[in-house]
């Protein structure tokens, strides 16, 4: 109980630095760049509507905390006329000059370039340190073709990879013409892809490399999982490393030591658990090889699996292995990183506006959501917590620079519209429009977090109900 305690109250702690720090360092920007520029800065707030606690520093700008961890302000009524949103405001500043247009523009982008140095550091800091990962998720080959999907309706399919012929080990690079170097990369842009054929039918282009040579298969991708994405029926190749093995059990009798490789079942190459598991059922109790690689060397092992009970409490042939994730630490470079979460995020928001898309705000991750991220990545290693970070800051860098009022990018449109026409546009019109997108703005918000306590309690309750390990393993299953 106490470990449990302590690990939650860090992850609180990694949130409210690295989370919480990511809206200051925006906030900042804009801040400085202000008082650089000689713009009247009347408040600097974290959070929105009333305040928790504030105090009046000896610049005149009054610092707060207020209730609503939604994001935060700083009040320029020189740049913005934000009283719907960030309360009333003095008149001290109305006999000074109008700031610049260029003014306007550094003031506005500086929240967005703050968080690009931040995550410029962190990701500096990633390249030094290391990124744990995994070897499965940084790369892209194929370790298991499923035969069917399951539809979110329940509803079981043939596989779209299986239809279209992709083989275990096939290594993917691209889709629809969208390079791509690691799973998690491959996932996002499979889902936010927009392909269709002329009668609607959803449809992906990959580019894989199959025995060297690289081809393009053309897939139909279905609507698949609890939350519906698309997918096609493929997972990525796991290195099959022993973990433990059972005593007494199959494996444990047949030599299996912790440290070895499985790389081949009964001569068929074997790159994923399931796909092992599945073989152990098929083999009904008869005598197979494992081969193993232990060290420099390839052994061939006869294992006789052994008719038992699974950790779901069905009938099974077991043979007793546990095997365990290994972790493997690459050193990004730091502007490969801020490209990466760059594209993947350009390419999210591309599927969003496309009508071809499936991606919807439903698939996207609020506060809740990204706060829950940043625990999950504290539970495993503080590094993460900084991978996570830059990710973080670069959405935020991207979409606060989109034209949407409210939003940097929407003062920055208003700013350049007003360039254009020789006269700012009316305060009054602005004013209406920031606090009707700010409406829209925070409905959205809601919206999102809604699917993500949905998925929250959901997770919730898929742990709660799923069966618990006994005391000594006989099944075969992974540990990560």
């Amino acid at each position: 109980m106490l470990d449990f305690i302590l690990s939650n109250l860090w992850s609180v702690l990694l949130i409210a630095v690295f989370f919480g720090g990511s809206i200051f360092v925006h906030e900042l920007g804009h801040f400085l760049a202000a008082r650089r520029r000689g713009v009247v800065v009347e408040r600097f707030s974290i959070g929105f509507g009333p305040k928790i606690f504030s105090w009046k520093g000896k610049d005149g700008v009054e610092y707060r905390l207020s209730w609503l961890p939604l994001g935060g302000y700083v009040s320029l009524p020189q740049l913005a006329d934000m009283r719907g949103i960030e309360g009333e405001s003095n008149s001290t500043w109305k006999h000074l000059p109008p700031p610049s247009y260029t003014t306007k523009m550094i003031v506005f982008a500086a929240g967005a370039f703050f968080n690009i140095l931040f995550a410029l550091a962190l990701a500096c800091i990633i390249w030094v340190v290391g990124q744990p990962t995994t070897t499965s998720l940084n790369g892209t080959r194929i370790g298991l073709v499923q035969p069917t999907v399951t539809l979110p309706d329940g509803r079981v399919l043939p596989s779209p990879a299986a239809e279209a012929g992709l083989k275990v080990g096939d290594i993917i690079r691209a889709v629809d013409g969208k390079s791509v170097d690691n799973w998690l990369g491959f996932m996002q842009t499979l889902a936010a892809g927009a392909g269709r054929t002329t009668d609607d039918r959803r449809m992906a282009r990959l580019t894989i490399e199959r025995a060297g040579q690289t081809q393009e298969i053309t897939v139909y991708p279905l609507l698949a999982g609890e939350d519906g994405f698309r997918m096609i029926g493929v997972e990525t190749a796991d290195p099959l490393v022993v973990g433990r093995t059972v005593p007494d059990s199959a494996a444990a009798k047949a030599g299996i030591l912790t440290g070895d490789v499985l790389v081949d079942f009964d001569g068929k190459n074997v790159a994923n658990i399931d796909e092992f598991i599945e073989f152990v059922q098929k083999s009904a109790g008869a005598v197979v090889t494992l081969a193993v690689q232990r060290g420099n060397e390839i052994l061939h092992l006869s294992v006789t699996p052994i008719a038992g009970k699974n950790r779901a409490g069905k009938d099974a042939f077991l043979v007793g292995i546990e095997f365990r994730t290994p972790f493997i630490i690459i050193h990004p470079a730091p502007f490969k990183q801020l490209a990466d979460q760059a594209t993947m995020t350009w390419r999210v928001l591309t599927g969003l506006i496309n009508p071809k898309s499936d991606l919807g705000p439903s698939k996207l991750s609020g506060p809740v959501g990204i706060a829950r991220g940043f625990h999950s990545m504290a539970q495993i290693d503080i590094r993460l917590v900084l991978w996570f970070t830059v990710l973080v800051n670069v959405n935020l860098a991207i979409f606060n620079l989109l034209p949407i009022p409210v939003l940097d990018g929407g003062h920055m449109a208003f700013a350049t519209i007003g360039r254009l026409r020789g006269r700012n546009l009316p305060a009054q019109f602005i004013a209406t429009t920031q606090s009707v997108f700010m409406v829209l703005l925070f409905s959205m918000i809601i919206y999102v977090s809604s699917y993500d306590i949905r998925r929250w309690l959901r997770d919730i309750h898929a742990d709660r109900a799923s069966p618990q390990a006994p005391a000594t393993p006989v099944a075969v299953s992974p540990t990560k």
